[in-house]
C-alpha cells in the first residue's frame, strides 16, 4: 500500500503542470496536429492595498504568456465557455489603467511588436473568472470552424492586407480630417469664449488672437528686402577690405622701421671705423 501510494504521488508530480505561485496553468494547442502544449498562466486581477485600477475587481482575469498567434478574438473564443465576456485586451506589459478604445485604422496603426504578451479578460459575471481558473484543456486555437493562418498563408494574407485600396484610403483620410477640423474649431471657439474672462484667481488669459493679421508681402516690398540684404553684404565686404588694408599698412610700417634700423647700424659701424663715434 505504501509503495502504491508513493507511485501515485510520483505520477501526480509528473502530471502536475509547473506554474508561478498564485497562477493557474491553462494548456492550449495551436491545432490538433501539435503534440506539445503551450501554457497560459492566469489568476484573478488584484492590486495592492492603496493602489487604484480601472479594471473591474472580481471580474477581471489576468493572463500571462499569451503567444503571438493568439489574438484577442482567439482568446475570447477559448474562454467563452466559462461565461459571457465583456472585453479582451492584449498588452505588451501589465498596466493598471485600461487603455482608451480608439477606432483601429486599417492603414495608419502601429504594427504590434511580435512576442509574448499579457491579457486582461473582463467577464460580465464574477463566476467566469473562477470557471476560467479551473480549465483543464488543452484548448485548440485553430479549428476547422475558426482556422488561424500560419506560415506562408499568413505571410500571403499580411502582404495582401498591406496593399492599400485607394478609395478606402481616401474615405479614411477624409473622415480623419473632418474629425480633426471639428476638434480644432471647437478648441478655437472655447479659447475665444475664455479670452478676456478672468479665472478664479483673477488672471486673464492673453492669446495671440488680438494681434493684427500680417499681410502678405507685395513684390515691391520683397524687392526692398532684397536690396537691403545686398547693401548689408556689400558693407560687410567693405569692412573686411579695410581690415585687410590696415594689416598691410602695419606690416609696411614695420618693414620701414627694420630698414631704418639696419641703415643706422651701418652708419654707426662706419663712424666707429673712422674713430668719430663718441656716444658719451
Amino acid at each position: 500500500m505504501v509503495a502504491r501510494g508513493k507511485k501515485r504521488a510520483a505520477r501526480d508530480r509528473e502530471t502536475r503542470i509547473p506554474s508561478p505561485p498564485g497562477y493557474s496553468a491553462i494548456p492550449i494547442k495551436f491545432s490538433e496536429k501539435q503534440q506539445a502544449s503551450h501554457y497560459l498562466y492566469a489568476r484573478e486581477h488584484r492590486v495592492r492595498e492603496g493602489a487604484q485600477s480601472s479594471w473591474p475587481q472580481k471580474r477581471t482575469l489576468f493572463v500571462l504568456n499569451v503567444p503571438p498567434y493568439c489574438s484577442e478574438e482567439c482568446l475570447s473564443r477559448l474562454l467563452s465557455p466559462c461565461g459571457p465576456i465583456q472585453s479582451v485586451e492584449l498588452q505588451e506589459k501589465p498596466d493598471l489603467s485600461e487603455s482608451k478604445k480608439e477606432p483601429k485604422s486599417r492603414f495608419f496603426h502601429p504594427k504590434p511588436i511580435p512576442g509574448f504578451r499579457v491579457a486582461y479578460v473582463v467577464f460580465q459575471r464574477a463566476r467566469g473568472v473562477a470557471a476560467a481558473l479551473t480549465l483543464k484543456g488543452p484548448l485548440l486555437v485553430s479549428t476547422e470552424s475558426h482556422p488561424v493562418k500560419s506560415g506562408i498563408h499568413k505571410w500571403i494574407s499580411d502582404y495582401a492586407d498591406a496593399v492599400a485600396d485607394p478609395e478606402a484610403l481616401r474615405v479614411e483620410v477624409d473622415t480623419f480630417m473632418e474629425a480633426y477640423d471639428k476638434k480644432i474649431a471647437e478648441e478655437e471657439a472655447k479659447a475665444k469664449e475664455e479670452e478676456g474672462v478672468p479665472d478664479e484667481e483673477g488672471w486673464v488669459k492673453v492669446t495671440r488672437r488680438g494681434r493684427r493679421p500680417v499681410l502678405p508681402r507685395t513684390e515691391a516690398a520683397s524687392l526692398r528686402v532684397l536690396e537691403r540684404e545686398r547693401r548689408k553684404r556689400a558693407r560687410k565686404e567693405l569692412l573686411n577690405f579695410y581690415a585687410w588694408q590696415h594689416r598691410e599698412s602695419k606690416m609696411e610700417h614695420l618693414a620701414q622701421l627694420r630698414k631704418k634700423f639696419e641703415e643706422d647700424k651701418q652708419r654707426i659701424e662706419l663712424l666707429r671705423a673712422q674713430r668719430k663715434f663718441r656716444p658719451y
